[in-house]
């Protein structure tokens, strides 16, 4: 479902993409969790629904992720980032956790657990982001600029001592999300551990 979502703003047919398609995604969204799936794609996410304690509310936050998306790709500062990577990728580690389970031996709270599920899924978006560095610029902005950088520097792909500068810093940030996920991972279920 994820991916599915990701593609009509990230895949081959994203330039006929409006806030119109992702409504009705939304309202198809709503139908499979009443248990009214579409296609087979919905069926295996209406089933995990039916047997696992899903939340949809992840799901619904993603598509907004994905109006996000249709509406800009420049971010002024680390905050307005977040936001953005918690809808299109921090939604997927909450969306995760129910199915993976909560170890019995657990003794953290269950809102950590979703803390660092929404962590990794983070982190995971960050490194992507690296990653694929100029093909989108999804970079706070006022960092950037704090490195003497701009979109045109990234976009040329040249690797200067400022650029190499500006992503230690960003690999560091990934890091912090990643040793959270790392200090917790005892919390998961064993047979979902290996998976993260």
């Amino acid at each position: 479902w994820c991916r599915r979502t990701d593609e009509l703003v990230d895949g081959p047919n994203a330039t006929h993409i409006t806030p119109a398609t992702l409504d009705r995604s939304e309202r198809r969204l709503e139908e499979v969790s009443n248990s009214r799936p579409y296609d087979m794609l919905d069926a295996a996410l209406s089933d995990t629904i039916s047997n696992f304690p899903v939340d949809i509310q992840p799901f619904r936050d993603m598509i907004e992720g994905m109006r996000m998306d249709l509406r800009k790709s420049r971010y002024i500062n680390f905050d307005d980032l977040y936001l953005y990577w918690y809808y299109v990728a921090g939604t997927v580690g909450l969306m995760s956790v129910p199915v993976m389970g909560i170890s019995p031996d657990s003794n953290a709270r269950i809102e950590n657990v979703y803390n660092v599920a929404l962590a990794l899924g983070i982190a995971n978006w960050l490194m992507n982001i690296l990653c694929d560095v100029g093909e989108e610029i999804y970079l706070p902005q006022d960092e950037l600029a704090q490195f003497g950088l701009s979109d045109e520097d990234v976009f040329v792909g040249q690797v200067t001592d400022r650029w190499r500068a500006f992503m230690k810093d960003q690999i560091k940030r990934a890091r912090v999300f990643f040793d959270a996920v790392e200090e917790a991972m005892t919390e998961l279920d064993k047979a979902s551990r290996w998976l993260v």
